[in-house]
């Protein structure tokens, strides 16, 4: 859930943030590491994109509080309830001012916004995970966002790498390569997502040209692997059944009956072929990370 526009009406609220305190939990090991790829130790501050439950935004905080001085920490976020829960994960971290404010990546007045909360208005880092692939016009957005970076900062743009896999080829109900099809509707999902979205705009082209385009130098690209093998422990099982919970929206549009009917019974605790209790169940996935200099 990033900063950006998105209908909040008729959420859980509370059963969405456990959602993301456990993804948080589940990624952690691999958060603190790109971030510590990110985060020079001469960096004092950082502007996190899409708060999340605030995962991130505490792995950010005890990097910049290893660094020292006075570190800053500055949340975005639309959603109030996700900008209070990461503001007050992120707060625990001592050393380090950290401020949420509430404004969206896809309105051209981002930086007021932020400047107006009392924030600084820009950073060492700014990151955004999986935010600008929801924004209308992604390369107006990367201007936006490279807007927030202090001269020879960093922009850090998360996106997907290579889609997540955590089934075998054959469950044993239905035909084979069921995750192969559900991960091809996903594909199909979000791409009537991107069309149908008011004033969208396509990026024809890689992420890091893109950023170039948005006035960044020295764009380059790294990717890291989240490989959980089987057997998973239980926050490795739960991680596998929010992402098949994930698959199942608009499965009744895209895929066979046969194929709705077996994720179905993967995902009904009461069913034999309940996927919480298979032992071949693994996790992997791969995240890339596009980072783009602000010229000094």
């Amino acid at each position: 859930m990033g900063a950006h526009s998105h209908s909040h009406d008729n959420i859980d609220w509370d059963a969405h943030l456990q959602r993301l305190r456990a993804a948080d939990d589940f990624l952690e090991p691999d958060i603190t590491e790109v971030v510590a790829k990110l985060l020079r130790p001469e960096d004092r501050s950082a502007i996190e994109i899409g708060a999340g439950a605030g995962g991130t935004a505490a792995v950010l905080a005890k990097r910049l509080a290893r660094n020292g001085g006075q570190p800053q920490l500055t949340i975005v976020d639309t959603a109030e309830q996700l900008l209070a829960a990461a503001g007050e994960r992120a707060s625990e971290v001592d050393g380090v001012t950290v401020r949420t404010v509430r404004a969206d990546a896809a309105a051209d007045t981002l930086a007021e916004e932020i400047a107006g909360a009392g924030a600084p208005p820009n950073a060492d880092l700014v990151h955004a995970a999986f935010v600008v692939h929801h924004l209308p016009d992604q390369l107006a957005g990367l201007r936006r966002l490279a807007g927030l970076v202090k001269p020879g900062g960093r922009l850090a743009v998360v996106e997907f790498g290579l889609q997540t896999r955590v089934l075998p080829a054959d469950i044993g109900i239905g035909g084979p390569g069921l995750e192969a099809r559900l991960l091809s509707a996903s594909e199909q999902w979000f791409q009537q997502m991107r069309t149908e979205m008011d004033d969208s705009v396509r990026l024809p082209k890689g992420w890091p040209k893109a950023m170039i385009e948005a006035g960044l130098v020295e764009a380059t690209s790294f990717s890291y692997l989240i490989d959980r093998p089987a057997p998973l422990d239980e926050s490795g099982r739960a991680a596998a059944l929010r992402q098949l919970s994930m698959l199942r929206r608009d499965a009744d549009e895209r895929l066979a009956a046969e194929d709705v009917s077996a994720l179905d019974q993967l995902l009904d605790p009461e069913s034999e072929h309940y996927a919480g209790n298979r032992d071949d169940l693994y996790y992997l996935s791969a995240n890339t990370v596009h980072v783009g200099i602000k010229p000094a």
